[in-house]
């Protein structure tokens, strides 16, 4: 008997990344995962691959910025697949433009919408089959920038993650009682497909020196598959080494300003450095 037999997990952004890692461990443990995200096409071949493996996944595009999209899809998982078991709010963006001096209303929105309301609205989708069920697991992915709000990931970013880390501290002081493990996963810098969107995306060099998404996927793993009377509230997980990013930095400062900026770098006016 797996881990997970009879369990059905939920992933979202399971088509790259550590989205798809978390999923394979998933099926390999024995949920019935449903794939979501934005490209059909990736997550019919991730669900391909854990079919061929002997598990068992469906995917399913989702637009986690729409409200109504979300209460769809938990709706035909429910008739589909099952209630949800094991919910992983995987799915995030960053802003283009990193720094609050430049960033617009309309960026900050959507990243927090990505990052904080989509798991809002996910949680509270699934909650009430989890509550009569009397358990349900919500892992989210937050990132170290929540703690460590800089540049490299953006204002945007920063505060999203702090507040879907408050978020889900709030599930688990409020909701534990009754079965539901509420968990954050606080992963460092992740080699993954959001990375060639940085301001100055890193080079191979330095992506060697990152977390591997399969790392990142064993610790959500881990905290789904545990026995119902444990949870792990919180878990950091970071590179074992520190890279420079005083370069990726400063890129990312000066994104998105006014060629008219008064104190831009001479090299940045130019497009030198753009």
């Amino acid at each position: 008997m797996k881990l997970l037999d009879g369990k059905v997990a939920l992933v979202t952004g399971a088509g790259t990344g550590i989205g798809r890692e978390a999923a394979i461990l998933l099926a390999s443990d024995g949920a019935r995962v449903i794939l979501t995200g934005r490209r059909l096409q990736p997550l019919e071949e991730v669900a391909a691959q854990i079919e061929s493996e002997g598990g068992s996944a469906v995917a399913r595009s989702l637009d986690i910025e729409s409200r109504d999209d979300i209460f769809e899809t938990i709706a035909w998982a429910r008739n589909a697949v099952g209630p949800v078991d094991i919910l992983v709010n995987n799915a995030g963006s960053a802003s283009k433009v990193l720094n609050a001096r430049f960033l617009s209303e309309e960026e900050w929105n959507s990243t927090v919408n990505v990052n904080l309301t989509a798991v809002f609205n996910l949680t509270q989708a699934v909650l009430p089959d989890m509550i009569a069920k009397g358990e349900g697991t919500i892992i989210t992915v937050s990132s170290l920038a929540a703690l460590n709000p800089n540049l490299l990931g953006g204002a945007a970013y920063g505060a999203a993650k702090a507040g879907v880390k408050n978020f889900m501290t709030f599930l688990h002081n409020t909701y534990r009682n009754q079965g539901i493990r509420a968990t954050t996963i606080l992963p460092g810098e992740t080699d993954t497909p959001i990375m060639n969107n940085r301001a100055r995306p890193p080079l191979e060099s330095e992506r060697a020196k990152m977390l591997d998404p399969h790392d990142v996927a064993r610790a959500i793993a881990l905290c789904a598959s545990l026995k119902k009377g444990a949870v792990i509230p919180e878990l950091h997980i970071c590179p074992t080494y520190m890279r420079d990013t005083s370069a990726d930095i400063e890129t990312a400062r000066w994104i998105g300003a006014p060629s008219d900026t008064l104190d831009l770098p001479k090299k940045e006016s130019t497009g030198e450095a753009r």
